[in-house]
């Protein structure tokens, strides 16, 4: 998943360079919305390898 929040990411990147205001802002979108899923999914991950009692 962090693949495609990557992808998401140069794409908008790329677009905002070449003046593709839309299409910059929709990737720019996806990538943000994409790398918070990320970031709930390991603060899970941490939590519950926590509560188990093994190390993070």
């Amino acid at each position: 998943m962090l693949q495609w929040t990557i992808t998401f990411l140069i794409l908008a990147l790329i677009a905002g360079l070449l003046g593709f205001g839309g299409v910059a802002g929709t990737a720019a979108s996806i990538a943000q919305v994409l790398f918070v899923i990320f970031l709930i999914l390991l603060v899970v991950s941490a939590l519950s390898r926590a509560l188990r009692g093994k190390n993070p």
